[in-house]
């Protein structure tokens, strides 16, 4: 496969696993579900943003001094499901 460099060189109608998603060389923001490409809106607006900082506060006052880390920006998540929904 050709290297990928912008999301117009992609069937938005096919289906492509997380192994092709890691490859894609562009800037624009995609969700993979299910095999099927969803491009994500460029920016969060700033109520997103209030509440999405709120939130984070909570759970960041509530885990403190836990064995865990909470992360306030986005970044690749593989979800793995058992097929039940």
């Amino acid at each position: 496969m050709a290297t990928i460099t912008d999301l117009s060189q992609l069937d938005l109608n096919a289906t492509y696993s997380y192994a092709d998603y890691a490859k894609w060389q562009f800037d624009e923001r995609v969700e993979l579900l299910r095999g099927k490409i969803f491009p994500m809106t460029p920016a969060p607006n700033v109520r997103h943003q209030r509440v999405s900082g709120n939130i984070f506060y909570l759970f960041r006052t509530h885990f403190k001094n836990k064995e865990c880390q909470l992360f306030p920006a986005p970044f690749d998540v593989r979800l793995h499901t058992t097929g039940h929904l």
